[in-house]
């Protein structure tokens, strides 16, 4: 199961400029960032809670952004993704569609998050999106399957039992179909993943417990999260900046990885990352 938290502005045309910082449909994108951005909680997480704060920090740097909570087992309750992948990824693709409608843009940017990062390489090969997504950054995703060692949900790790106690009782089809052998993984893994035309980061933390790192024989791959193929920058937290020890949860957060994020949208115009705890390496 993937497992995610709850927990300078350009000069361009443009900007988005909400209280919220995103979800404004009126936002224009800029000449600077053409393409806005779409980001994707992960399971038992929601929009506001779990990557709002990354949407606000990229709003603030002149990105048109927007998230939703995809995946509700039942409206009444601000847990999403939840239910099956492939309806969980319709109702993210027609979002993508509202968003692409309202500002004009003819592609997004993809970011997510643990179970949104797994929907971020999922919905443009399976839904056949890759020509509406420009790039994709992809934090933790569970690509090869995880086992769900501790924490079961976003919701979870926020100590919000009570939404949990309601919520997984009605079922969890996501939470078996994104282990290692599920089939929500068995369809993303059957050939290539990365598409043409669409560029891919990989962001991925050493410390995670979660989604961990490892080597499968049997998947002929070395990492969990990793795709090794041509077109995809697979990278660790820890490659860049060696002392941040975040975790699964942390990534949605984590200063450095914001930096990261920033970078790999924009990569014309990359920064040097300050590392929040030590030098970059």
């Amino acid at each position: 199961m993937a497992v995610t938290a709850l927990v300078g502005v350009d000069s361009g045309v443009g900007a988005a400029a909400t209280s919220s910082g995103y979800n404004d449909f009126t936002c224009q994108p800029s000449a600077a960032h053409p393409d806005p951005v779409v980001l994707l909680h992960g399971l038992g997480g929601n929009a506001d809670g779990n990557v709002g704060p990354l949407a606000n920090a990229l709003a603030a740097q002149g990105y048109c952004t927007f998230a939703l909570t995809y995946g509700k087992v039942d409206p009444a309750f601000p847990i999403g993704g939840t239910i099956d992948i492939d309806k969980s990824a319709r109702e993210i693709a027609a979002f993508i569609d509202k968003v692409r409608t309202s500002t004009g843009a003819s592609k997004v940017d993809l970011v997510g998050h643990s179970e949104g990062a797994f929907q971020s390489l999922y919905i443009p090969k399976v839904l056949g999106y890759a020509g509406k997504i420009g790039k994709v950054v992809a934090l933790a995703p569970p690509t090869h399957g995880t086992t769900f060692v501790g924490l079961v949900t976003v919701a979870q790790a926020a100590d919000l039992t009570f939404l949990v106690d309601k919520v997984l009782p009605l079922g969890c089809p996501a939470c078996d179909q994104l282990i290692v052998g599920g089939s929500a993984v068995q369809t993303l893994d059957s050939g290539a993943i990365a598409q043409s035309g669409v560029d891919y980061t990989i962001i991925a933390s050493k410390a995670d417990v979660l989604v961990v790192p490892h080597k499968s024989i049997l998947l002929n791959t070395t990492e969990t999260a990793f795709v090794p193929e041509p077109g995809v920058h697979n990278a660790y937290v820890q490659d860049t900046c060696p002392l941040d020890p975040v975790g699964h949860i942390g990534l949605a957060y984590d200063l450095d990885v914001t930096e990261m994020v920033s970078n790999a949208l924009d990569p014309a115009h990359a920064g040097k990352v300050i590392c929040s705890l030590g030098l970059p390496s």
